[in-house]
């Protein structure tokens, strides 16, 4: 590696977000500066809880190298106040900082700097941030970092990173997934680094590095056409003149350039673009996709667990032969009895050939074994090391002693090599079908094209060219071109162009949509026919399809309620499982001295000690945790990946543990059971205006509103005024936003929106009413009976009854009609056959809403409640302690999403919705509903089948492997056959999960039990 690094402190930039972003970071040594920046902050900078510095006074900070303990900085501290004028010093363990106060007329930068220096560490004065401080700079939240951890083997590997992260300052959430080998921090910059949280793992005896994180100014390029020194400093040339550019670091042997910058001063484009253009194209820059870094990561460790599997297997094989084969060969098996020297030559061979395997290919799990250990921890690694160990040393001392006193016993050498040998198998099989869980991970991020076309134009807007670019280097704002065949580059609008558009990857709907000008698209979606040029709007971490992957990730990433019986299980699974095998060695051992059994039983040569420590090693390693870590987090990995390709995306194994115990559904009326597409059925007037003033006067009313209803009052007064009524074409109700604020609108004065009731204004000096019957009554306005019996049988018919009163009186009734959604009955029975009772809420009237419901089906309808109310509804059906789902599609419904135990957004929702969903559902179809609560029930069918394996497993394998059943059937397991089973029993758990991609979504006519001829 040739490193080249500018330590420059970073200017503080943009604001933590939760969501990952799809900006690459990497692991390097490096020190990440911008990361604590402001770490001790000073008090001229704004507010400080540590007091303000006296008048004449200066504050630094300083990079503090080698402290490795509390007594390190204790010993840093003492020297730094002894220095005369040094009003006080702080120093930081993890960050290596040192924060000082002193006067400048008696301590200069330097003193500071050779105190600390004396005191045996390293210094370096950090640049002070007086210009470019927190108050000009954005506020800052929390980062999130996912980092990559190996080592683990068991949920109890899990626990022991989990409480070592949890317990470091500034880290706010830690959760760690065993199935991926990932964790997921969130933890504040300004108290402790990446560096930090990597040494904290790597302390604790396993390994880690940084995957990406959501700080947005630093990006890892591929770098080709460095080929020597001189292209080295070349490089370092051009990046050192770039304004911007705060640190990088490039890595000779992997061609990544790592690149810390400002992205207020150089966005990622220009970054690449200077670079090459610096080079005259001498090196060529791509972007390193974080997800494409950690594939390979996988695919290093599912090789390098094969090439550990080969290496045992090719050394374990002459083991087996010498031992089964070899006897039966005279001239081989002469050989092999040759004595040379105190031992025979097969026992020289044997020895040699287990030791490799044992110390060089099983090093890693006396390695892990020592990590756990240290940390006051056990796991899998504890029981293979004290397995294979027991047996290895028994039969070296087993040699020892034969040669001593001329008594041979019988060696078990090739139960180590071949006990170590299938446990690599299992592991290498674990590896490869754990990889299949994320394979929905890989498969979203493969939707995204890696170049994009980037239509040039000139300052007035003209196209003068086209260049390709890294889709990751793709700007809000940029036109784009889509070649038809070709995938979107990214989430934007259509500006040039029609075609159909495969969304089916994205949202799951599977009929192609039309495109045109001004259209939305989503990024990774097909273009079928046409050429397009779309106008990118939302890129990185904002685009649909990043925010679907960082949904699934979070979703694998977190833990089911259930998992926690298993982690507890793991916490005494291994003490268990040494003591059972201490039993068994005492009692067969005892039992044999005692005379409790036949020495017939005992092998050839051998004693009673041999024949209890063979049963003793059988139930050390045929004890499987992993099966019992594996059982939960594989599961919900396969079923959020395959509900991601079904449409349904689905926020973490809490929700989807609950979503199987659902009780109730409630639906919101509007735009989730409606097509949300109101339009006016009738208008009738009530006074001595005719039909065009009324509606005229009414549609300026509502012009101010954004309600669905009061857009659809516009459309029908501005069709009727200007258009025939069976000619509305697509241009008319394109051009209608245009025409609302037409000269044939009313002057409006005072407008106000009263949520749940409806609008009022002031036209013409006089006071206009337009909403419910409570907006009516409530500002003083009767109802005459005919009116009142007009409104009712509207609402009755399932429709919506909308009155105005102009000037204290009432003019006229619009009737407006929702139209149910096609497949909304269907699945309201699906529901009800699937034990689930579904639920109405609304704030129509409650005629209105009795009449949706009995077309549809529905038995308990909560009529006219505000959109505050939905949530208190919800809280009504919980009270007896039911499992209650909302499902809901607007703003109005996210307090009742929040408030429900399964919140479902549905048709992608709004932005609000989603954040307060647990489930997403992408398209706009009921029917996924169905979908969400099969998969749950599906899902945690197989975790408790996992669950059931993998204790039937150890509550039936560990008896066989003691012998309880040798006297009475015979069964004896030797070790090595043990090995063999513990190792497939958590390949045979993951496989079961893996049965979930083969997945499909329950046809309604199955639920219902209706015959399709």
């Amino acid at each position: 590696m040739s490193p080249s690094i500018r330590d420059l402190q970073l200017t503080q930039v943009g604001a933590g977000s939760r969501s990952l972003s799809s900006t690459a970071v990497r692991d390097d040594d490096s020190a990440d500066v911008e990361e604590g920046t402001w770490l001790l902050e000073p008090s001229d900078h704004g507010d400080d809880n540590s007091g303000t510095i006296k008048e004449g006074m200066r504050r630094i900070q300083v990079s503090v190298t080698g402290m490795t303990c509390a007594a390190c900085s204790n010993s840093v501290e003492g020297a730094l106040r002894s220095i005369t004028g040094v009003s006080s010093a702080s120093v930081a363990l993890l960050q290596n900082r040192a924060d000082i106060v002193f006067d400048p007329i008696l301590v200069k930068d330097e003193d500071i700097k050779n105190a600390i220096e004396d005191a045996g560490f390293e210094a370096e004065i950090l640049p002070e941030t007086s210009s470019a401080g927190p108050a000009g700079a954005k506020p800052r939240g929390t980062l999130v970092g996912q980092f990559t951890i190996g080592g683990m083997t068991c949920a109890a590997c899990v626990n022991s990173v989990e409480g070592i992260l949890r317990t470091l300052p500034g880290v706010k959430r830690a959760v760690v997934a065993l199935a991926t080998s990932l964790g997921e921090v969130e933890y504040d910059p300004t108290i402790i680094s990446k560096d930090d949280i990597v040494n904290a793992i790597e302390d604790a005896g396993f390994e880690a590095s940084l995957v990406q994180s959501s700080e947005q100014d630093k990006i890892i390029l591929g770098v080709a056409g460095v080929f020597n020194e001189l292209d080295v400093q070349l490089l370092q040339g051009i990046l050192s003149s770039l304004k911007g550019v705060r640190q990088f670091c490039f890595d000779r042997t992997s061609g990544e350039l790592e690149v810390l910058f400002d992205p207020e001063v150089v966005s990622s484009r220009s970054l690449v673009d200077g670079v090459e253009g610096g080079s005259n194209g001498k090196f060529k820059l791509h972007v390193m996709n974080p997800y494409a870094r950690m594939t390979t990561k996988d695919v290093e460790e599912t090789s390098n667990m094969f090439q550990l599997f080969t290496s045992s297997l090719f050394l374990s094989i002459p083991v087996f032969l010498i031992r089964v084969v070899c006897p039966h060969i005279p001239l081989l098996d002469a050989f092999l009895l040759w004595r040379c020297g105190p031992f025979s030559m097969g026992d020289w061979l044997k020895w040699a050939l287990v030791s490799v395997i044992q110390f060089v290919v099983g090093k890693r799990f006396y390695i892990a074994a020592w990590r756990a250990l240290r940390n006051g921890s056990t796991n899998m690694d504890v029981l293979v090391a004290l397995g294979t160990s027991a047996a290895y040393f028994y039969s070296v001392g087993a040699l020892l002693y034969g040669a001593l006193t001329g008594f041979w016993s019988p060696t078990y050498f090739e139960t180590s090599s071949m006990l170590i040998t299938f446990v690599l198998l299992g592991k290498y099989l674990e590896c490869l079908a754990k990889g299949k869980t994320s394979d929905a991970i890989k498969k979203l991020v493969e939707l995204a094209p890696s170049t994009a076309l980037l239509v040039v134009k000139d300052k007035g807007g003209n196209i003068i060219g086209e260049r390709e670019l890294d889709t990751l280097l793709i700007q809000p704002g940029d036109t784009l071109k889509v070649l038809p065949g070709a995938k979107l580059p990214a989430d934007g609008v259509v500006v040039w162009g029609s075609s159909y558009v495969n969304e089916s990857m994205v949202t799951g709907e599977s009929a192609p949509v039309l495109k045109e000008v001004d259209s939305p698209v989503i990024g990774g979606t097909i273009n079928l026919h046409g050429a397009l040029h779309i106008k990118a709007t939302k890129v990185g971490s904002e685009a649909v399809l990043s925010q679907i992957i960082s949904l699934v990730e979070t979703a694998q990433m977190s833990k089911a309620p259930i998992q926690k019986f298993a982690d507890f299980v793991a916490s005494i699974f291994v003490p268990t499982v040494v003591t059972l095998a201490l039993f068994t060695l005492l009692g067969w051992y005892v039992g044999g001295v005692v005379g409790a059994y036949p020495d017939q039983w005992l092998p050839e040569n051998g004693n009673h000690f041999v024949f209890a420590l063979m049963f003793s090693i059988s139930v050390v390693v045929i004890a499987c945790p992993c099966a019992l870590g594996l059982a939960t987090p594989t599961a919900v990995m396969v079923a959020t990946g395959v509900g991601a390709n079904n449409g349904v995306l689905i926020k973490g194994g809490d929700a989807l543990e609950r979503a199987q115990k659902v009780k109730y559904v409630i639906f919101d009326k509007t735009g989730t059971l409606t097509q949300g597409k109101a339009k006016v059925t009738t208008a009738k007037v009530f006074s001595v205006m005719d039909l065009g003033e009324f509606l005229t006067l009414v549609a300026s009313a509502e012009a101010s509103s954004e309600h669905p209803l009061a857009k659809a009052i516009v459309e029908y007064a501005l069709h009727f005024h200007f258009f025939d009524v069976n000619s509305l074409t697509e241009d008319s109700q394109n051009s209608s936003k245009g025409s609302i604020n037409s000269a044939w609108l009313l002057d409006v004065a005072d407008f106000s929106a009263v949520p749940g009731r409806g609008i009022w204004c002031f036209i013409r000096g006089k006071r206009v009413l337009v909403g419910n019957r409570k907006l009516l009554t409530e500002n003083g306005v009767s109802i005459p009976t005919h009116v009142e019996n007009f409104v009712v049988d509207l609402e009755e018919s399932a429709r919506t009854g909308i009155l105005a009163a102009y000037d204290g009186n009432v003019i006229g009734v619009l009737g407006v009609a929702d139209p149910l959604k096609r497949e909304a009955a269907v699945v309201i029975e699906g529901l009800e056959k699937m034990g689930v009772r579904p639920v109405m809420v609304t704030g129509d009237n409650r005629r209105t809403a009795q009449a949706v419901a009995r077309e549809l089906g529905i038995q308990d309808v909560r009529a006219e409640v505000m959109p505050a109310g939905k949530a208190d509804v919800v809280c009504s059906f919980q009270k007896d302690g039911s499992i209650v789902a909302m499902v809901g599609d607007g703003i109005n419904d996210s307090p009742a999403l929040a408030a429900a135990d399964i919140g479902m957004a549905i048709g992608a929702g709004t932005d609000i919705a989603i954040e307060a969903a647990d489930y997403v559902l992408m398209r706009n179809n009921l029917e996924d509903v169905i979908t969400a609560i099969d998969l749950s029930r599906k899902t945690f069918s197989r975790i408790r089948l996992n669950y059931v394996f993998a204790m039937a497993y150890n509550v039936i394998a560990i008896p066989v492997a003691a012998g309880v059943f040798f006297p009475s059937l015979g069964i004896k397991l030797p070790p090595w056959a043990a090995g063999a089973c513990m190792a497939l029993s958590s390949v045979s758990v993951v496989c079961s999960s893996l049965l979930l991609r083969r997945y499909k979504k329950p046809r309604l006519t199955t639920i219902l039990e209706i015959t399709v001829e």
